[in-house]
């Protein structure tokens, strides 16, 4: 299985969303049985080896002790064209009978292009990587609870201006935004909130493998981050593909459970080594290879 993925290249997934440019085209032709079902599955083949790619160049990378992990403004450029892909799968399930693909996809592709075109260009070393991602690590993270936030702030005003109609007191001199701009605000705030988590995590991750080649994952910071995030996940599933779930309290009240596993990450963090220990990154990377050294030389002695 190995064997067949590592063949995957970017023609694979670039040739995967041209085709689905050209079925969204076809709706110009009008109505035609099928299209539909092919754009998913198309894009859906096109995102697997789209990240069986970027997965195995991160394999592969990690065999050299110099080259840090996604470390190159190629993979940067196909890491943004992977997150567009999956925005506009996202859009499509939810709006098919729109035409955002004529604005996502051709962006998707020039993204692809750019992959290509900037490849000469040296990678960053791990150290460098390191610092990088722990910039994207932190800003993602640091979005992500500041959505909680408001999201959280939305949805204890949503059950006060809903608490206050009931009693008819919504025309006092105290007055706070409508139930339908709240909502909107609370939704837009998990979009947001998910979003920026998901790219915390994900950047922690790699982080953590170009600093120290692994990634500590019962580390209480780390384990309640992943809670944190399968949580958003599912809120932010139930609010988008769960009807009933976008009408009344109940997409309220999934916004501020959020903030209780927003508090179990920070204690998570506070009550770890997360983040604490300020080693250098080139010293572990040394010692990193240090140990990759004389593991081969232990196997080419035996």
């Amino acid at each position: 299985m190995l064997a067949i993925l590592s063949k995957i290249t970017v023609t694979c997934f670039f040739a995967s969303y041209l085709i689905v440019l050209v079925l969204e085209l076809l709706r110009l032709l009008g109505k035609i049985p099928g299209r539909g079902l092919l754009v998913i599955v198309m894009m859906g083949l096109g995102l697997f080896t789209h990240l069986c790619y970027l997965v195995l160049k991160m394999v592969a990378s990690a065999a050299t002790a110099d080259r840090g992990l996604l470390a190159s403004w190629s993979e940067w450029s196909l890491l943004l064209a992977l997150g567009m892909a999956i925005c506009f799968l996202v859009f499509y399930l939810r709006r098919p009978d729109t035409v955002i693909s004529f604005f996502f996809l051709p962006v998707i592709l020039l993204l692809i292009g750019l992959s290509i075109a900037v490849r000469p260009m040296p990678p960053f070393s791990r150290s460098e990587a390191a610092e990088v991602w722990l910039s994207v690590h932190a800003f993602g993270m640091a979005t992500g609870a500041g959505a909680v936030l408001i999201g959280f702030l939305a949805g204890v005003m949503y059950l006060a201006q809903s608490w206050r109609l009931k009693q008819k007191r919504a025309g006092s001199a105290l007055r706070l935004p409508t139930l339908e701009t709240l909502a909107r605000l609370n939704r837009q705030c998990l979009i947001v909130s998910t979003s920026a988590v998901a790219i915390g995590v994900l950047a922690g991750v790699v982080m953590n493998l170009n600093r120290w080649g692994q990634v500590a994952w019962t580390d209480g910071g780390i384990l309640f981050s992943f809670l944190l995030l399968v949580w958003l996940i599912v809120a932010s599933s139930v609010e988008f593909f769960y009807a009933p779930a976008r009408q009344g309290r109940k997409a309220i009240y999934l916004t501020l459970a959020s903030l209780g596993f927003l508090v179990l990450a920070f204690v998570g963090v506070m009550t770890s080594s997360h983040g604490r220990d300020e080693t250098p990154a080139a010293e572990n990377i040394d010692a990193i290879t240090a140990t990759d050294r004389s593991q081969r030389h232990e196997a080419l002695r035996s």
